[in-house]
This record gives structure tokens, sequence and C-alpha cells, in this order.
């Protein structure tokens, strides 16, 4: 059978198949329209228990009452409809004890009623309208498809003929030698394929037949000359690890000559050669698992160096995948930013040591004011004293975290860690933040085993984490709320729990918190934004780890890990 009798045969057939899709799409879009209209029975359950409700509260039924509350609560299927219920509960529970909040569980009741009959009401119009839509939209893209499958079946024939023969054509030109000669076919079909696959052959015929060495020299030459003039250490590879260029920078700082490094493999050089090790250790990840700069002897000191790997892709002539070439290794010099970042450290450090002095002489001399021995002060004199006594405590704390922070920064974080028992550090803690709680009648329920395993930590630094976490809590909770503080001991660690009542964190900042000066926006400005960045800094060094938990509205839950010591 012909190749033009197959496809009028098979465009034929599509044509039928596209009628016959349109016809049991509005017929089975119809059925939808009468489904959609029995998914509303979770507003009509509430409209019932509602209505049951009234009933049992005119009848003072609390038994008959509790049962359809407590089916509605299980019902809660609209926007504000659990809150409703909340609030439903709240007066229900108040009337079992007193018969005043009648007139309001009535109208929460009302209030839950309306909202299911609008969302009824909203649902069934909503229904029938996409059922409707539905159905124009098929009826359109069914008669569009019986327009396009009139034009394929009387054009297709012929636009499969006319590109064999000029295939053809262009076939006999190659043969001639014309290697410029192109077929221009944009369907993306066999045809468009085989259009494809001949211009690739073409380019590559034209391009060796056309190629200049001497071409290529140069341009190879051009190209080392770049890379030699570039002032930061830049080393090639090829896919196999082989190093193929190195500029002038890059061989003095790893202190070997170019023809003891052009063309030998990596791994070789890498067993004499610390540096080189280090530089192609993470070469074929995705991305370096080291983000510290590199300490190396370099102008005649000690230099820093953050280190760069690209990997070189390209797409052969008239293909369309990708291969790997090779590496690229570049060195940026960042000694000078390092030297200034180390002087930003110690100005902050002797700041802040000079700093604590004068603010502890104030809070000293603020404790004399307050000595009745020394004379009495009136109630205004009193609030301003409390006021420079707590603007001093602040102070205090942010000198403090500056000092934790540039020890944590210059790497000298002192620790003297010795086994602790974990119920000692924490009544510490509680004890030291009792009176910011009572300040806000918020409450501890504290829960911990009677016999905890021993860890091995700085007792000090691991106090002052759990004291800022508690802090924290505090000052995100509610007041007359309730704190959760729990230790936890499982096969290989202990963890310290500490779950607030509060707001919680927004999802788009749970992975920022821990940041240097990060603050969640709309909070009050208290602070350095430092606390938890310290309490992570401290808690790592001694080989714990810190996390968090939380759903935005719900609260939040810190968890503090170390490993049980081990006897």
């Amino acid at each position: 059978m012909r190749i033009k009798t197959k496809l009028t045969l098979g465009v034929g057939l599509l044509f039928l198949l596209i009628i016959l899709l349109s016809l049991s799409a509005i017929k089975y879009i119809n059925e939808l329209k009468a489904d959609t209209e029995n998914i509303l029975v979770a507003n009509y359950n509430s409209m019932e228990y509602a209505r049951n409700m009234l009933e049992s509260l005119e009848k003072n039924e609390i038994d008959v009452f509790e049962k359809s509350l407590q089916k509605q609560e299980q019902n809660n299927s609209e926007i504000g409809e659990a809150e409703a219920t909340q609030t439903l509960r709240y007066h229900f529970n108040e009337y079992k004890k007193n018969k005043n909040t009648a007139p309001l569980i009535r109208k929460n009741i009302f209030k839950i009623m309306d909202m299911n009959m609008q969302a009824i009401q909203r649902k069934s119009d909503l229904a029938i309208q996409n059922s409707t839509n539905a159905t124009t939209f098929i009826s359109i893209i069914g008669t569009l498809c019986f327009f396009i499958a009139f034009i394929l079946l009387v054009n297709l024939p012929s636009n499969i003929a006319n590109p064999v023969k000029e295939l053809t054509e262009s076939i006999k030109q190659i043969a001639a030698g014309k290697y410029a000669e192109k077929v221009h076919f944009e369907d993306h079909n066999e045809f468009g394929d085989l259009a494809h696959s001949f211009n690739t052959m073409s380019k590559k015929l034209y391009e060796y037949n056309n190629s200049n060495l001497a071409k290529l020299m140069t341009e190879k030459k051009r190209i080392e000359t770049l890379i030699n003039n570039m002032h930061d250490p830049v080393i090639g590879l090829d896919e196999n690890l082989n190093i193929i260029f190195i500029n002038e920078i890059a061989q003095e700082i790893i202190g070997l000559k170019n023809e003891t490094l052009i063309g030998k493999h990596a791994n070789e050089l890498a067993l004499e050669n610390d540096l080189i090790r280090s530089l192609i250790r993470d070469l074929k990840s995705n991305e370096s698992t080291d983000k510290t700069p590199l300490k190396i002897y370099a102008n005649h000191k000690e230099s820093y160096f953050e280190r760069e790997n690209l990997k070189i892709h390209i797409t052969p002539t008239g293909e369309n995948e990708e291969i790997l070439i090779g590496y690229v290794i570049i060195l940026r010099n960042v000694t000078e930013y390092k030297e200034l970042d180390v002087a930003k450290t110690n100005f902050i450090a002797t700041v802040s040591h000079e700093l604590k002095t004068p603010i502890s002489s104030i809070k000293m001399s603020l404790q004399l004011l307050e000595n009745k021995k020394i004379g009495i002060i009136n109630e205004e004199q009193k609030n301003l004293i409390d006021s420079i006594k707590d603007d001093a405590g602040r102070l205090l704390k942010i000198t403090g975290e500056l000092l934790n922070m540039t020890q944590i920064d210059s790497g000298k974080v002192q620790l003297t860690l010795y086994p602790s028992q974990p119920k000692e550090i924490l009544n510490y803690a509680i004890e030291a933040t009792q009176t910011q709680a009572s300040n806000k009648h918020i409450k501890f329920d504290l829960n911990y085993p009677e016999k905890i395993a021993n860890i091995n930590v700085d007792t000090e630094k691991t106090a002052w984490v759990l004291i800022n976490l508690i802090s924290n809590a505090i000052r995100y909770s509610y007041e007359n709320s309730t704190i959760f503080i729990s230790i936890q001991q499982t096969d290989e660690n202990i963890n310290f729990l500490i779950k607030d009542m509060g707001q919680g964190i927004s999802p788009q900042y749970k992975d920022k918190i821990f940041d240097r000066y990060f603050r969640v926006p709309g909070t009050k400005k208290e602070g350095t934004g430092l606390g938890l960045t310290i309490s992570k800094e401290f808690i790592e060094a001694q080989g714990g780890k810190i996390t968090v938990n939380s759903e935005f509205g719900l609260g939040s839950e810190f968890m503090v890990t170390f490993p049980i010591l081990k006897v």
C-alpha cells in the first residue's frame, strides 16, 4: 500500500476519533455536573449538627448538645468555621458552669449555619458554572480538532512527498563537493531529524576541508597569554585530571615549574604536594564541601585564597548533548579582606572589653542608689533608676555577646570540658530566668527522668545557651502561657528541649535564624541578633547539635543534643 494511501486512512481515522472524543467529553462533563452537586455533604452535616444543638439548648439537654458539638468539631470544612466552633466550645463550657452564655451560644451556632449556607450556595454555583464552561470549552476544542484534521487530510500527503524530493537534490550537491549545502526543514519530525543529521555531516565536512593549523596555533598562544596575565592563580585540567595549563602566579604558590606540571596527572603530583592534593579533593563533586579560605604562603607572607572549581562543558558540533572536557581551578586572593576582618574583630573585642568596665560601674552605682542607707528616693527617681538599670543590663548583654562573637571569629573559644549532670545545668538556667518568666506570669512545665547519664561539656557555656533559649521562649510567649522544658535520654544522646506556645517562625525564615544579626521581621528590636549564632557555635564546639522545629502560629521548639559520656 502506498504511503499516501496509508496517511489518508490514518488521518481519516483520527478525524473520526476526535468527533467521538468530543461527544464523550460532553457526556462526561454533564455527569460531572451531577456529581459535584453531591459533594456538599459536609456542609449539610454542619447544618444538621447546628439544628440539633439549637434544639438541645432549648430543651437544656446538655449530653445531646455535647454529642452534636463533638461531631461539629470533626466536621470543620470552611474557612473560619474552626475558630467559630472553638468559640462555641468555650461558651458552652461556660454555659455548663452558669446559664448566662446561652445567647452567645445561639449567636455562634447561627454564625456556623450562615457559613455553611453560604458555602453550599457558593459551591453549587461554582459546580454548575464549571460544568457549563467545560462543556463549552470541549465543544470549541472539538470543533477546532475537526478543522485541523480536515486540513491535515488535505495537505499532509504533499508535505511528505516534497521534503523527500528536496533531500535527494541536496545529497547530489554534497556528492559534487559542495559542502556548504544545507537542508532547511523546520518540522520536528523524522524529516527534521534527518535534515539535522545531514546538516551536521555537511558542517563537519566543511570544517575539515577548511581547517588551518597556523590559525589554531595563534589562537592557542593568545589564550595562554591571557591566562598568564591574570592576577589570580588559574589551573586547567582535562577530564582525566591531567594538567593542561597553569599560569605563572599559580606556579609560584604551588612551588613547581611549568615543565614539571604540564601533562602530569594531578593525583600523581598530589602525592608529593599538599596544596595540589587540597585543590583536587572536591574537584569532581558538584560543590566544595569546605568553604574555608586556603592559607597559603605567598608573596613572602601567609595569604588567604578562596577556591572556585569550574566544570567545562561543550556541545560538539552538530550535537545536542553536552560533554565534560575538563576543569578550571581559580584561586582568588582574599588576604586583604581577611586582614580587615581580623582588624574588625580585634576592634570590636577591644571596644566591648572597654565598655564592660564602665557599664559594670554604672550597675554598681545603681545598686548603691537603691540602698536606703544612702537616702530615700521617690517613685519617679525609682522609675528612672529602673530604666537606667534595664539599659545598662541590655548594654552589658550586648557587649558580652560581641565578646563571645569575637572569640568565635578568632577561633579562640576556650572550653573547659568535664563530666556534668544535665539536670544541674538545666535547673541553673531555669533559676536564672525565673524572674523574667514571673514578670509575664509564665509557668515552666519541667519534665526529665530521675536518672540521667552525664555529658562531657563546658557547664558555663552550655548553661549560657540554655538561658538564652529559655529567655527567647519567654520573650516570644504570650502572658499567662506555659513553656515546656524537658530532658530526653536515648541510647546515644541527651536532648534538652525547650518549647514555647508563641507565634512561631515563618517557613521562609526558619533556615536563617542561626545567621549573624538576623532578626525575624516584625519582632521587637531587642538584642543584637547574635544570641542564636553564638549558641550554635558553642554547642557545635562541644560536639553537640542545636536544631529548631517550628510551625507558624503554634510556637517553636529548640533541641540541644549532646552525646552521652561513655564510662
